[in-house]
């Protein structure tokens, strides 16, 4: 049993330890501080915080010694020349099938680190972080120096190489509503996966773009969006620009992939190559942020259902996790400890994890559930937290 938990929170990294058999949170660290994402490298130990310091700008932060003491790492900077082309908040009126204008392009400046994964054990230093605008920086030296990740700056489904030049190809990335606290709407790298069998083999995705997989470490990146829907686009089956909210992969069966998406939960029983739909409305499973997935059984997820687009709240006042077995065919709904009355909960794409036996998630109003038994039953961890950005078992 996991004994160790880190939350992201709006006011800084909060550690909640499992001592004589019950769940007690330290002094919150960080404090004041906004924490989009806080995790434990499993290779070392380390704690890493995602700062998104409103006056300095975005930072990381380890410590070394289980939180005893934290320092500041060198902030993830785009390299002279970076350029991306400027994404706008699609408004009422607006066109999708009318021909688009000259691109507008800008100098790129990281506006949030919104992941942190980190490498195999045959890798004891790599480390890598998403960013908003749609950047993916690598660590081989444990965090103390970062290099943007060309390649998929340069894909071609963004434009091409804008280093050297003007977009040569069309941009099929869009923006995130995530990235509208910062006063612009442009793209942002939300999940990495790694897969255990293979350090060179990766996942990303991308809000709002989908996934992409790369074979040899992050030289080349082809598109993975087989099957997904985006019910919002003129052509709902394009090969780009779906909107995954988290993908994850099963640790112990890799090839099975899980992602909660805008227009639904999807899954994956061969790494990506296709995706199938596994909503189930009439249960509520459809719309979200997390997902989680179990570490041996990949056809086993989480997920905690909300109400879409502007409302983004629990499911008529009732809080409840969903949980498959069989790969999304059947969805059973866990409420047994779970507020069923005016709850108006949301739980941010990061804030859910599963490890063994256990679940947590947290949400936007402070509240911490935790499940020791896959989802069948939860006990409150506390109901007066900062919004709660992410959750992971360290």
């Amino acid at each position: 049993m996991p004994t160790t938990l880190l939350l992201g929170t709006r006011k800084g990294t909060v550690i909640i330890e499992r001592k004589n058999g019950r769940w007690q949170p330290r002094s919150i660290l960080h404090a004041g501080i906004p924490v989009c994402y806080a995790a434990r490298d499993p290779r070392d130990g380390t704690l890493w915080s995602s700062l998104d310091h409103g006056h300095w700008g975005p930072k990381l932060s380890r410590s070394r010694d289980n939180g005893a003491s934290w320092e500041e790492v060198l902030s993830l900077k785009y390299p002279k020349g970076a350029r991306h082309i400027v994404q706008y908040m699609p408004t009422p009126d607006f066109d999708p099938m009318a021909p688009a204008g000259q691109p507008e392009y800008k100098d790129a400046a990281v506006y949030k680190i919104w992941n942190i994964a980190f490498g195999a054990e045959s890798q004891p230093g790599r480390l890598y972080a998403g960013t908003i605008p749609g950047g993916l920086f690598i660590s081989d030296d444990g965090g103390d120096t970062w290099e943007l990740n060309r390649p998929l700056w340069n894909h071609e489904s963004r434009g091409g190489d804008l280093f050297n030049g003007d977009a040569t190809s069309e941009n099929h990335w869009s923006g995130t509503p995530a990235s509208v606290d910062y006063g612009v709407f442009e793209p942002g790298i939300h999940s990495i996966v790694v897969d255990p069998r293979d350090p060179n083999h990766l996942y990303v995705a991308v809000s709002s773009a989908g996934v992409l997989e790369s074979c040899d470490g992050g030289h080349t990146w082809a598109v993975r969006n087989k099957g997904m829907r985006n019910d919002y686009m003129p052509d709902p089956e394009a090969e780009w620009g779906h909107d995954p909210h988290f993908v994850t992969a099963c640790p112990g069966q890799p090839d099975h992939l899980w992602q909660q998406n805008h227009c639904g939960v999807f899954y994956s029983e061969n790494g990506a190559k296709t995706w199938k739909k596994v909503s189930q409305t009439d249960a509520g499973v459809h719309f979200g942020f997390p997902i989680a997935v179990d570490a041996n059984d990949g056809r086993c997820a989480w997920v905690v259902p909300a109400r879409a687009d502007s409302e983004r709240m629990s499911i008529d006042g009732g809080l409840f996790v969903a949980r498959t077995g069989d790969g999304g065919q059947t969805w059973q709904t866990l409420r047994k400890g779970l507020p069923q009355q005016h709850a108006y909960d949301i739980v941010y794409r990061h804030a859910l994890d599963a490890a063994g036996d256990c679940v947590c998630f947290g949400s936007t109003t402070g509240n911490v559930y935790l499940s020791e038994d896959r989802g069948d039953s939860w006990q409150s961890l506390g109901n007066h937290f900062p919004p709660v950005y992410s959750v992971r078992f360290g």
